[in-house]
């Protein structure tokens, strides 16, 4: 900004007659220099802000109370896919009331949709399903158990995720689709990544599925790295599945892809699923909408539909007539 100013002095003086247009270059050559070290003080200080809020998160976390122990509690070791909500009550703050009174049974392979502006409260009943909270109230079944009353590691391991930023590390492809079962052989990986329409695009890359993945992942699209999360959940065949925005960061051509993926990974399988684009959802078995923080509509697409209700006018806000 300093050198912007001293610029535009030397321009004006020019204009003026005060300074020869020729000596115009070196004046500003002369401005670069005058300003660079208070250049350099203004990146520093941005960089040390920078430090100080990084640290202060850091601190927060550590300063989170651990999860309770749950080393004395049975394990769950086989998963039905059945999930039942009765009367849940949830809060994050005591005067703020959250979800009250929550009634929601959940048959294997039956799928539930969850919509609602943004903020309103989606992502909190995926974290009580996967007791990332407890509830202040009721309970939560899966197969027929309290979530409270078994090993968290045990019931989490038969939730398939797959999340609107996906996550992958610096390894290759095929390390990375295996990441949940590193004993899988090649024709496995192969075929889950077939499935989840990502096996075109792995043939293409320099080395196939031995191509690293680059620490960031940069050196493969938005559209490619779900593909490998959906590959990669296609590879353990969990019972259970949780979709979270997941295609909302994705161009529309690629989104057609991704989306005959999780069709076909939905299949048989008990899914909540956290959607923006309501055209992802009309063929849900129950639609839960939320509004700040409270679900406000229930029931099934054209149910919902025919209420005109809040439902109704989220559709239509995305398919106004």
């Amino acid at each position: 900004m300093l050198y912007g100013v001293i610029a535009i002095v030397g321009v004006f003086m020019a204009i003026n007659g005060n300074m020869r247009v020729g000596k115009i270059s070196s004046f500003l050559s002369y401005a670069e220099n005058f300003t660079k070290p208070f250049n350099d003080i203004t990146s520093i200080f941005a960089d040390l802000n920078v430090a100080v809020a990084s640290a202060n998160r850091v601190i927060e976390i550590l300063n989170e109370n651990e999860e309770i122990s749950d080393a004395d509690l049975p394990e769950l070791k086989k998963c039905t896919g059945t999930v039942e909500l009765k009367n849940v009550d949830f809060s994050y703050e005591p005067t703020f009331k959250l979800i009250e009174n929550l009634n929601l049974k959940v048959d294997s392979g039956k799928r539930v949709a969850i919509v609602g502006p943004t903020g309103c409260g989606k992502s909190t009943i995926i974290n009580l399903l996967m007791r990332f909270y407890d509830v202040n109230g009721g309970s939560i079944k899966v197969s027929g158990k309290d979530i409270r009353k078994i090993k968290r590691n045990s019931f989490r391991q038969f939730y398939g995720m797959v999340l609107q930023e996906s996550w992958l590390y610096n390894a290759t492809v095929r390390d990375n689709v295996a990441y949940g079962k590193p004993d899988a052989s090649m024709d496995e990986i192969i075929e889950a990544c077939k499935l989840a329409n990502a096996h075109e695009f792995i043939e293409n890359l320099p080395d196939g599925y031995n191509t690293m993945i680059t620490e960031r992942a940069d050196n493969i699209s938005a559209g490619q790295k779900q593909l490998l999360c959906i590959a990669r959940i296609m590879l353990l065949k969990p019972p259970m599945m949780i979709l979270d925005e997941a295609t909302s960061n994705i161009d529309t051509r690629t989104e057609m892809k991704i989306q005959q993926a999780l069709d076909i990974i939905m299949e048989n399988r008990t899914c909540f699923i956290v959607a923006h684009r309501l055209s992802t959802i009309e063929n849900a078995d129950v639609i839960l909408v939320m509004n700040k923080g409270k679900i406000v509509e229930q029931g099934k697409h054209t149910e919902l539909l025919a209420k005109g209700g809040f439902y109704y006018e989220l559709f239509n806000s995305q398919f106004g007539n």
